[in-house]
């Protein structure tokens, strides 16, 4: 199983990569594993200011549906468009071209609540 060690995690199984003040967002390699193939992500909090564990989207596999969750708060500023008609790109390649949103950090210091990928791998 693939644990990026420059990512940042929660238990809910999304990662997050900082860029300066915006961050890219996902689900993790076991959590698309355990969802299996999936069909449709759908978002619809762009452009909204959410707090860290609020639901900012669904992620829709073929045998269920899940929330997935603000890791930190921010503005959700971007919808990741390739995911509209490749949403099989979170199962190949969940930590690159599977991103999902993309969001400004309001708040650097909530980083430091989220689970290294050690600490992920203990949970798994």
């Amino acid at each position: 199983m693939n644990v990026p060690e420059n990512l940042k995690f929660t238990k809910d199984h999304e990662w997050i990569r900082v860029e300066g003040d915006t961050a890219f967002i996902g689900v993790t390699d076991f959590a698309q594993g355990e969802l299996g193939d999936i069909v449709f992500i759908e978002v619809e909090t762009e452009g909204e200011t959410l707090d860290r564990e609020e639901v900012f989207g669904t992620i829709e596999a073929v045998k269920t549906v899940s929330d997935m969750f603000m890791p930190i708060s921010g503005e959700v500023l971007e919808f990741n468009a390739e995911l509209e008609d490749a949403p099989d790109l979170v199962n190949s390649d969940p930590y690159g071209k599977g991103w999902i949103i993309k969001v400004s950090v309001n708040d650097a210091s909530e980083l430091e609540d989220l689970l290294t990928a050690d600490q992920y791998k203990e949970l798994l």
